[in-house]
């Protein structure tokens, strides 16, 4: 989920990532995690910093561009660093070996395909 903002509506946090905020906490199908009560800003927003948290939900800051990426929920399992091994790929076009390497310290997007 891209958030502009660490406050958001519990609509939108439901239209996006399924869970629903009720008394008895964040819940998803059968699953309901108790909340903090001071979950909800003045406004009624959630505040995305404590929920994150509380769900176990990685949250990324985009600085630049003031964005955040919230989720899903890791069960613990949420990588410890962006850093991606290094790998060595044939560079058809300029002949010769590139390494993913060459590019420490630039934002990459990796797209992967297989056709199964």
């Amino acid at each position: 989920m891209i958030v502009k903002s660490l406050e958001i509506s519990p609509r939108e946090l439901l239209d996006q990532t399924g869970w629903e905020l009720k008394p008895q906490g964040a819940c998803k199908g059968d699953v309901c995690i108790p909340l903090p009560e001071d979950i909800y800003t003045h406004q009624g927003q959630v505040k995305v910093e404590l929920l994150a948290r509380r769900l176990n939900m990685p949250l990324v800051r985009a600085g630049e561009n003031n964005l955040w990426a919230l989720g899903p929920q890791g069960g613990g399992k949420a990588l410890a660093t962006a850093y991606a091994p290094d790998f060595l790929l044939p560079d058809l076009v300029n002949n010769r070996d590139f390494q993913l390497s060459e590019l420490r310290g630039q934002k990459v997007l990796l797209v992967a395909w297989a056709s199964w």
